[in-house]
């Protein structure tokens, strides 16, 4: 059964040393870490049709915009990959977190820092964003040492569900990113190393977008996707062939970001898409061979797919000098972290939070999973999202505020409904507790 690694490891201790099975982060927690993404993730929505007219005049640098994103990859994707990281990776590297109460202390530091970063860093306010800054980076170093220490104590020699390559060029990335953004906004719009400033912050966004989350969704989704389906597995693989060429990818394009040179972004560019085309290729034999109708996680994960391409072919259009180039970026940067980045990450959110409720049930009879997940409520949200992240792609491209507002105003709608879904588990929870 795809539900069996899930189990968590109290429940396997009579048979099986928990030095070498891991098991879910504990559900409080768990509930807490995508708690604080919600509430990030609406308020990114809501600045999102209040950007919309900067966008649409492809003013990517004008603070709404800057507070939009900022929200977007601090307020909402740390907290939610952090949380999806601590119930999955313990089970694919096949070792405990030895942490959770680091865990718990990394929490209020990663939501307070970004709460602080991305106004001050919108709004150029350093003794807001500096403050936020140490926090955040605080509580990102706490949630490094322990994902790196899982990475670190994964046995070697048995069977691992996740590449300990993807997982830990992920992180690095993470970090990469992270260090960048700080340097870049210490700098102002001076160059460093002969770079401009615009540059660096589109390395800067490439190092996040691809580097971190498109990488950690290849490693990961390589399991988890024909699990959510319940599809056959990915064939076993002696090389992580996929990770290693999106990260040369990747470095080939910010290189040639950094240093004006096309052909060379080209070629980066050019692996990525292979790289993620071979990933892509295995979601449509999921989405085929599913044994169940498709979910919000695996829709997400299709649409994502979907916007990853369109950012592809605007991309190079860009590289080529084809089209409006700052909306063109503008557009670019919404279906590349919104679409893509974001769609994905969100999807599995409430898919992975009614799993975790599932798992730690108390032992005795517990309710089907099936039962504790909306999936029509989650379909819903899903096809939600990805009409508003198009049309609003579209809007921005064409350069009109009206279409680009309509298609954000979708967005924040798949953010409440978002906050529906969760609810529903909660209330499914509650009378699947009062039944049993």
């Amino acid at each position: 059964m795809a539900e069996q690694p899930l189990q968590p490891v109290r429940r396997r201790l009579a048979l099986q040393d928990d030095r070498a099975v891991g098991g879910p982060v504990a559900l409080p927690l768990l509930v807490a870490y995508f708690g604080l993404s919600l509430l990030g993730w609406v308020a990114a929505a809501v600045a999102l049709i209040v950007a919309s007219p900067r966008l649409a005049a492809g003013d990517v640098g004008a603070a709404e915009p800057v507070l939009a994103a900022h929200l977007l990859a601090l307020g909402f994707l740390p907290l939610a990959v952090s949380g999806g990281a601590f119930h999955l990776l313990p089970v694919m590297l096949r070792n405990p977190l030895r942490g959770e109460r680091r865990l718990a202390i990394a929490l209020p530091l990663l939501a307070l820092g970004a709460w602080l970063v991305a106004p001050g860093v919108a709004y150029n306010l350093p003794a807001v964003l500096w403050p936020g800054a140490t926090l955040l980076a605080t509580g990102f170093t706490l949630v490094l040492v322990e994902l790196g220490g899982l990475v670190a104590r994964a046995p070697r020699g048995r069977m691992l569900v996740a590449s300990r390559t993807g997982v830990s060029l992920s992180l690095f990335h993470a970090l990469a990113a992270l260090t960048l953004g700080a340097i870049t906004f210490d700098r102002g719009d001076a160059s460093v190393l002969g770079v401009s400033h615009g540059r660096w912050l589109l390395v800067h966004l490439h190092l996040a977008a691809v580097g971190w989350l498109a990488l950690l969704i290849l490693t990961v989704g390589r399991t988890l996707g024909p699990m959510l389906a319940q599809a056959p597995a990915a064939p076993a693989r002696r090389l992580p062939l996929e990770e290693i060429m999106l990260t040369l990818g990747l470095w080939l394009l910010v290189a040639g970001i950094a240093a004006d040179t096309n052909p060379v972004a080209d070629a980066g560019g050019a692996l990525i898409v292979v790289a993620l085309g071979r990933f892509g290729a295995l979601i449509l034999r999921i989405q085929r061979m599913r044994r169940i109708e498709p979910e919000g996680p695996l829709l997400h994960l299709l649409a994502g797919a979907v916007f990853l391409a369109q950012a592809a072919i605007l991309g190079f259009a860009l590289l080529a000098g084809v089209g409006p180039q700052h909306r063109g970026l503008a557009a670019y940067i919404l279906l590349l972290l919104l679409g893509w980045a974001v769609g994905v990450t969100l999807g599995h959110l409430p898919k992975l939070l009614s799993l975790s409720i599932w798992v730690w049930w108390p032992p005795g009879p517990r309710p089907k999973q099936d039962a504790l997940y909306p999936r029509r409520l989650a379909q819903l949200e899903a096809t939600v999202f990805a009409c508003g992240v198009e049309v609003a792609a579209i809007g921005i491209y064409i350069g009109n505020s009206l279409v680009t507002r309509a298609g954000t105003a979708l967005v924040t709608a798949a953010a409440l409904l978002t906050v529906a879904v969760v609810t529903s588990i909660r209330q499914r929870h509650n009378r699947a507790t009062a039944t049993t």
